[in-house]
Order: structure tokens, then sequence, then C-alpha cells
């Protein structure tokens, strides 16, 4: 048990298969936007440390890329990202998605579970989906034959609030000692990092299916013109000259709508008008070119 007369702080890793809702319930903790959503597998990149402040605790929340069977460079680098912070945490959060059964990626985030001390909650998500309830307890009870879990707490990323059983939960684990970070801080990424996730998440949900994982942004100028207005100038590669069109779209609709979905989650992030220059680019199979994964941020 926590004592609420002391103060801790502490780091939890979130993992899980792709599309379990890493990044909805990280967003839904901290109360902000800041890891991208999208029903595409795989949408999170990079490990994203997001910060969440309670009465007695400063939590700091890494959302990992969902652990999969790599297909290139960019996909080790996803899986590598994910499974180094396994024991680098305090306290592990493995996501599973309620409605879907246990399969062989979540064989394989279980073995690697197996060969750390950290403590690990299993997040059981998306309980608001599931059509009969009685199955809840009969998935916990098929969970808990696998691994001893620190607890085992259900969620629903997309409809909770402020997660106080979940929270409580976390606390348990972590270390006494003052915050990390100001308390107004809520991530480790620079604007301009968070601009460009933004801007592929709204790729990621207008495209079709052959695009979604051959899309990188790279924000290459970020300037303030003033305070009340921010220009920002990024560019979109894909690796095939097929992939520029559908992105841009006829006379140029796709690219815009694009834009402007963007340009609103920005603009809501950073508190100010923005202007968004977008560029669309060809930058053949650059998921299997170290130089390119370091350009566009992918790297250790």
């Amino acid at each position: 048990m926590t004592d609420k007369t002391k103060h801790y702080a502490g780091f939890a890793a979130m993992v899980g298969r792709p599309n379990v809702g890493k990044s909805t319930l990280t967003n839904g903790l901290i109360g902000e936007k800041i890891a991208i959503m999208s029903d595409r597998p795989q949408t999170t990149r990079n490990k994203i440390m997001c910060i969440m402040n309670t009465e007695n605790a400063q939590i700091m929340f890494l959302d990992t890329p969902g652990i999969h069977k790599p297909h290139h460079k960019l996909g080790e680098y996803m899986n590598k990202t994910a499974t180094g912070t396994l024991n680098e945490v305090d306290v592990v959060l493995f996501v599973i998605d309620v409605n879907e059964k246990r399969g062989p990626g979540d064989e394989y985030i279980l073995e690697l579970l197996r060969k750390i001390k950290t403590p690990v909650i299993l997040v059981a998500n998306k309980i608001d989906k599931l059509q009969d309830k009685t199955k809840l307890l009969k998935i916990l009870d098929d969970y808990s034959k696998q691994y001893k879990f620190a607890a085992m707490v259900p969620v629903s990323a997309l409809n909770d609030k402020e997660f106080p059983d979940l929270v409580k939960e976390i606390t348990k684990y972590l270390p006494e000692g003052p915050a990390y970070f100001p308390e107004d801080m809520i991530t480790d990424q620079p604007e301009r990092v968070i601009a460009a996730e933004l801007i592929r998440e709204k790729v990621l949900r207008s495209t079709h299916d052959e695009i979604p994982h051959s899309i990188a942004v790279e924000v290459e100028e970020f300037k303030e013109r003033d305070e009340e207005n921010i220009y920002i100038r990024a560019t979109i590669f894909v690796e095939r000259e097929s992939q520029k069109g559908i992105v841009i779209g006829a006379k140029g609709a796709l690219l815009k709508k694009i834009g402007q979905q963007a340009r609103k989650d920005i603009e809501n992030l950073l508190y100010c008008k923005v202007y968004l220059d977008l560029w669309v680019k060809v930058k053949a199979d650059w998921r299997n070119q170290d130089k390119a994964l370091k350009q566009f941020g992918y790297h250790d």
C-alpha cells in the first residue's frame, strides 16, 4: 500500500500486441493527445514518454510500439524499442484486447515477461466491446495461469476517465521520491516531433491499406512568427511514386484534408494558430535504409 502523505515517482512501460489500445490508454491517463491513435497495426514507432501527476505521485508512461514479427529494419527497430524498456522501468503494463483470443503475439510477450523481474500488471482493455461480460472472468483466469501478475485491471481506454484502480495499482510499485519533471510538463518529446506524429496519424486514417507502413513524416521547419502564430513545414515521405499520388489525392484534395485535420490537433496542443505547409516526396525503400531511419528519428 502507498502512503498518501508521501510522494512517489517512477516509470511504467506499456507493452502489448499492435492495436490493443496502448496509445488510447496513454492519452486517456494523461488527459492530452500525445500518442497518435489509429486502427492500423503498428501505429506507434517510437518510445514516447507521457507524464501524469496525481495527488501523491508522478508516473512516466512509456508508450511503446506493438511487439510483432518484423519484416524490415524499421520493424526490427520497433521491436527493440519495445522490449528494451522492460528492464528499465518500475512496472510493466501488459495491455491486451479482451475481444481477441490469446495468440502467438501474446505468447511471445509472455515469454519476454518471464525473463524479467519487473512487476507486471495485466490491463484487460476494450471491455466496453465485450458482448458477453461473463467472459471477462474466464479471460483473466486464463492469463493468471500463464503468468503471476502483480495485478489484473479491466479498463475501457476509450470510455473510462482517470482510471483510479489502474493508477492505484501502478503507484504501489513506484519508489518514494520527488517528481522528476515540472507539473505542467506532459511529454519529453519536442513539439516538432509531436507535430510530425499528428500529421502521420491523419495520413494513416485517410489512406488505403498499401500506404500506412510506408509513411514517414519529417518536420523541416518549425518557426514562431509571433506569440500567437507558428509556421510548420513538413514533408510526408512515401516509398513509391504511386503512393505519392494517393496521399495527394485528386487535385490535392486528400492532402488538403490531411493538413486541415492535423493543423487542428496541433493548434489544440500548442494553444496557438498554426500555418501548416505540407509536401509529399518519394524515398524508395526507406524502411530498410539505416540512413533514412536515422533521418526520421528511428534510431537508438
